[in-house]
């Protein structure tokens, strides 16, 4: 899949000439509701005999046109939703410099100056989708703006239950724990990366030696307590069972971390960019009476994570 990096102004000569379907979209998570999306681009493309092109943004539109208390959080990083993009079956993604500048585009400049460039037959997204500030942005108005230059077609909203499946539901369901829940939504297991780096040391020292991964802040971590988990260290996966938490029992005062128990693992990794898979929450975190009885607990931790991983097998997203 080619990438092609845009700031506005649009520099009309780096885009490709011919016809092609754009599935346009942020795509954070790029859940089941945006899977949606970009299959039926996919499905229409391969109708049409064209390429399927992805429209896609660096960073959250919200941030040019509020202020988010402390900061946006993502579920994916760019390079993630490049690679499921790939694996939907996109030949080409543009990512475009979401700035201020590029935000003033009234809807129908959007439409003459950057939508028109790419070369579309059809446009496809989500029916909820807006592609700029201001109720004329919306996928309704979309037709109007096109005149008559390219189809439009609006994806149906993704419910399950009478829910939305959307990215605010899913990083509401992480942020509360419910791994499970927030995975039936994205279509697959949670992963976020971050690099190994040193740590206290105070696991080895009880016999439970962790990595010590310091995540991006950009990146939506669940809440304190126990998790099962896989981590990916070069091309092999390895259970695991995750803190998230201060390791109260050494005493208070500890800066947050994520702390992985790797399961038949005793390489040094320090400094390697690893995957970590989310499966489930297992517990609180607690302040222990003593380093016995925190290992006990460690003890029955492993044992159920080492239950559950045996019957959840690793897969790869949107492997199907």
């Amino acid at each position: 899949m080619k990438v092609i990096r845009i700031h506005h102004p649009l520099d009309k000569e780096v885009i490709p000439a011919g016809p092609v379907v754009l599935a346009m979209g942020f795509f954070d998570g790029v859940h089941r509701g945006h899977q949606r999306v970009i299959r039926t681009a996919k499905q229409l493309a391969d109708q049409q005999g064209l390429p399927l092109a992805v429209l896609t943004y660096n960073h959250s539109p919200a941030v040019v046109y509020r202020r988010i208390d402390g900061g946006a959080r993502y579920l994916t990083t760019l390079g993630q939703k490049l690679h499921l993009f790939a694996k939907l079956g996109a030949t080409i993604t543009y990512v475009i410099d979401f700035t201020s500048a590029y935000g003033a585009q009234t809807p129908q400049e959007f439409v003459n100056h950057y939508l028109m460039a790419f070369h579309p037959q059809i446009v496809v997204a989500g029916e909820d989708h807006t592609f700029g500030s201001g109720p004329d942005a919306a996928m309704a108005n979309l037709p109007y703006l096109a005149r008559e230059r390219f189809q439009v077609v609006a994806v149906p909203t993704l419910t399950t239950d009478d829910d939305k499946v959307g990215t605010s539901s899913i990083r509401s369901q992480i942020l509360a724990g419910d791994i499970e829940a927030s995975n039936k939504g994205l279509g697959y297991c949670y992963q976020t990366t971050g690099l190994v780096v040193h740590g206290f040391a105070r696991g080895r020292q009880i016999g439970f030696p962790t990595l010590n991964i310091d995540t991006p802040a950009v990146t939506v971590l669940p809440p304190e307590g126990v998790y099962v988990t896989r981590v990916k260290i070069g091309q092999q996966w390895f259970g695991g069972m995750a803190n998230i938490g201060h390791n109260e029992t050494f005493g208070y005062g500890a800066a947050k971390t994520l702390e992985i128990n790797l399961f038949n693992f005793h390489s040094m990794v320090y400094g390697e960019e690893v995957v970590v898979e989310w499966y489930r929450r297992l517990r609180d975190t607690h302040k222990f009476a003593g380093v016995d009885e925190l290992v006990a607990q460690m003890e029955v931790d492993r044992q159920q994570t080492v239950d559950y991983l045996r019957k959840h097998p690793h897969r790869e997203p949107l492997d199907d």
